[in-house]
C-alpha cells in the first residue's frame, strides 16, 4: 500500500491527515514516482489554511509540491523517461506521499552526488530564487539586498548571485550570520537602525532587493536604498506590491504564473541540481520528519524561523 497525506478542509496543520490507498498507476502521458523524501514550504501551509485560495473539497486534497526519488511506471506515451530514473519532482500536487503521479516536464534528472533529501529540498526554494534574480536582471558586478538570507529561498539567492558574480548583503538573525559567510554574503542584524547598518555594508549602495521576509522594515529598507523600483521584488507581500510600485510573484503554483516563470523556475531547479553536484550550491535540511508527522513539520515551518529546508521522509 502507499501512504498519502491528505486533507478535506481548510485550517490548522491538524487537518493533514495520513492515508492508506493503492500505489497509483501512470496515466498514459504521465508517471509514478517512488518518493524518498519531500520537501516542506511555507506555502504548503497557506494553500492548506486557505490563505492561498481555496480547494475543491468534492474529494480530499494532497499537499506538497517538491520532490525527489525514483521513476516506478511510466506511461505509455511517455518519452524520454525511464523505471528506474532517479528524478527530482517541481511543481507537482500532493508531494506529501509515499508515491506521486506527476508529469516529465516536472521532472529534472537527480544527479547520483546529489541526495533525495538535497532534491527534494531544491524545488520550491531554488527555482523561485533563480526565476527572481533573472527577471530582476541581477548582473556581475551588482550588490543584491536580500531580507531573510538564511530561509530556504534566501539561501538558494545567495548561491546564485554569487555564482553569477553579484555581491549580497543579507539581512538575518545573529545566529544565522555564519551560515550567511559561508555562502558568501555580508550578514546584516535585522531590527532597529537596520537602513544605516545596509549602507554601511555596502558602501556602494544597492541595484537589486529582494523581500523574502514580508516585514515593513524589509520593504522600507529596500525603497530608500534601491533607486530603481523596477529591480525590487517581493515574494511575500504580494497584495501590496503594485501600490508599492515594486514587483512580485505568486510563487509556488505554477497555474497562476506566466510560461516564462514556469520555464525559469524549472531552468533554476535543473541549474541548482547540476551546481551541486559539482559541489558549488550546498543546500541545507534542518529538519527531517516521518511522512505521517508531516502537521509537526508544517507547524515547525509556520513558526517562522526555519534555516534551510524540513523535509519529510516516507
Amino acid at each position: 500500500m502507499a501512504q498519502f497525506i491528505r486533507y478535506a478542509e481548510h485550517g490548522g496543520p491538524e487537518v493533514l491527515t495520513p492515508v492508506e490507498g493503492p500505489v497509483p498507476e501512470a496515466p498514459a502521458d504521465g508517471v509514478v514516482v517512488e518518493v524518498r523524501a519531500a520537501g516542506v514550504n511555507p506555502v504548503d501551509s497557506k494553500i492548506r489554511s486557505g490563505r492561498r485560495g481555496t480547494r475543491d473539497f468534492s474529494r480530499p486534497q494532497g499537499v506538497g509540491a517538491d520532490a525527489a526519488g525514483v521513476v516506478v511506471a511510466v506511461g505509455e506515451r511517455v518519452e524520454g523517461v525511464h523505471t528506474g530514473d532517479e528524478v527530482i519532482v517541481h511543481g507537482a500536487n500532493g508531494a506529501y506521499a509515499s508515491h506521486l503521479v506527476t508529469t516529465p516536464s516536472q521532472l529534472v534528472p537527480k544527479p547520483a552526488a546529489v541526495g533525495f533529501e538535497q532534491g527534494a529540498a531544491l524545488g520550491i526554494p531554488a527555482g523561485t530564487a533563480y526565476q527572481v534574480l533573472r527577471s530582476l536582471g541581477l548582473r556581475e558586478g551588482e550588490t543584491l539586498l536580500l531580507h531573510a538570507g538564511s530561509g530556504g529561498v534566501g539561501q538558494a539567492a545567495i548561491e546564485f548571485a554569487r555564482e553569477w558574480g553579484a555581491s549580497v548583503v543579507a539581512t538575518a538573525s545573529p545566529a544565522n550570520h555564519d551560515r550567511l559567510r559561508e555562502l558568501g554574503a555580508v550578514p546584516v542584524a535585522y531590527g532597529p537602525g537596520l537602513v544605516d547598518r545596509l549602507r554601511a555594508a555596502a558602501p556602494q549602495g544597492y541595484d537589486v532587493a529582494l523581500d523574502a521576509a514580508g516585514t515593513d522594515e524589509a520593504i522600507e529598507a529596500s525603497l530608500e536604498l534601491v533607486a530603481d523600483r523596477s529591480r525590487i521584488a517581493t515574494i511575500v507581500r504580494m497584495m501590496d506590491a503594485a501600490g508599492l510600485g515594486i514587483r512580485t510573484w505568486s510563487g509556488a503554483i505554477p497555474s497562476t504564473m506566466g510560461p516564462e516563470a514556469v520555464r525559469l523556475r524549472a531552468e533554476g531547479v535543473a541549474e541548482a541540481s547540476r551546481l551541486a553536484a559539482e559541489g558549488r550550491f550546498d543546500v541545507e535540511v534542518s529538519s527531517r520528519y516521518p511522512l505521517a508527522e508531516a502537521a509537526d513539520a508544517q507547524r515547525e515551518s509556520e513558526g517562522g524561523h526555519v534555516r534551510g529546508k524540513i523535509v519529510l521522509i516516507p
